[in-house]
Parts: structure tokens; C-alpha cells; sequence
């Protein structure tokens, strides 16, 4: 008989936590409050990143020129592939008031760093460690590479790998007259 009636008192407990679990669970659904989806005609969401360097970011301080953000990571295919390509493009247009500025999705600066080593890579390389800025842009896939114009504004969104001609046209669609 005792032995019966602890069983029920810690099924009684365990299904009272499920339930506190699962009412705690549907509030809190209910009540966040949901990202904005960024798209194209949208201003571009401010942030600061440091890059390998030291140097901070803030996309705030670019107004006025062309930048084009690329979200990626070192065990992403498609994200390796471009990154030839996407040095060969901030060759070319760095000098023309269009930046890159690209962000590894929290990664280690030792991951990262030797990536760059590898590919030989000579644009800003910044680490976004609380995917703050990840969620920001409803980044869900890399690459991600989000165009944005002198006036801030998000031109354009690319969700695949990018060729170097893909990526001069796109320098070129932002780059400031």
C-alpha cells in the first residue's frame, strides 16, 4: 500500500512538471515577439562585428557606399567555392566605394583564420559569435549574401554560391554613381 502510494505521488509530480513544461512552452510561443523578415527595399539592420584584425564594423558607417554583407562558414561546399571568386570581386571594386564585409556564423578565430590562410582571402573577415546578426538578416542557409545600396537598403538577397562574374554585376548594381 505505500509503496503504491509513492508511485502515485511521483507520477503525480512527473505530470505536473510535463504540464508546467508544456503550458510554459505554449506561452512563451505565443507571446515572443517574431522577426521581422527582411527583404529587398528594407533597410539593412545596423550592427557591429570585429574582424580578425581587431577593426570593428558597424554597417552604419558605410552609408554612402555600396556593401555587400556574405553570411558563410569553413564546412559549407558552396561557401568555399565563392570565396575565390568574391577576393577576386573586393579586388576589383574595394577602390570604387564598395565593401565587403563577411561574416562567419560563430565559428573560432582559429577555424577561421586558417581558412582565410588557405583561400588567401584579403576582404574584412568577421565573426558573428551570438548569431545576433544572423538572426537579424533571417539568415537560415549559407551562403547568404545581402546586396545594400549607399542608402542603406537591402537591393537584393542571394541564398546560393555566387560566380566572380555573379559577383561584379551584383558590385556593380551597388556601387554608388
Amino acid at each position: 500500500m505505500v509503496q503504491k502510494k509513492k508511485r502515485l505521488v511521483i507520477r503525480s509530480i512527473i505530470l505536473a512538471i510535463l504540464v508546467a513544461a508544456i503550458a510554459y512552452t505554449v506561452y512563451v510561443t505565443a507571446t515572443k515577439d517574431p522577426n521581422k523578415v527582411i527583404k529587398a527595399g528594407d533597410s539593412a539592420p545596423n550592427f557591429v562585428l570585429t574582424d580578425l584584425d581587431g577593426k570593428k564594423h558597424q554597417l552604419s558607417d558605410y552609408k554612402g557606399q555600396g556593401v555587400l554583407l556574405n553570411f558563410w562558414g569553413t564546412w559549407c561546399p558552396p561557401c568555399k567555392e565563392e570565396m575565390p571568386a568574391l577576393n577576386n570581386a573586393y579586388a576589383k571594386y574595394k577602390d570604387q566605394n564598395v565593401q565587403v564585409i563577411s561574416i562567419n556564423i560563430a565559428q573560432s578565430n582559429f577555424e577561421v583564420q586558417n581558412f582565410v590562410d588557405e583561400y588567401k582571402l584579403n576582404f574584412p573577415m568577421t565573426i558573428d559569435r551570438s548569431k545576433s546578426v544572423m538572426r537579424a538578416y533571417n539568415v537560415d542557409q549559407l551562403p547568404a549574401t545581402f546586396l545594400i545600396n549607399k542608402e542603406g537598403k537591402i537591393t537584393e538577397i542571394i541564398t546560393h554560391g555566387i560566380t566572380e562574374t555573379q559577383f561584379e554585376q551584383y558590385m556593380e548594381s551597388i556601387k554608388p554613381q
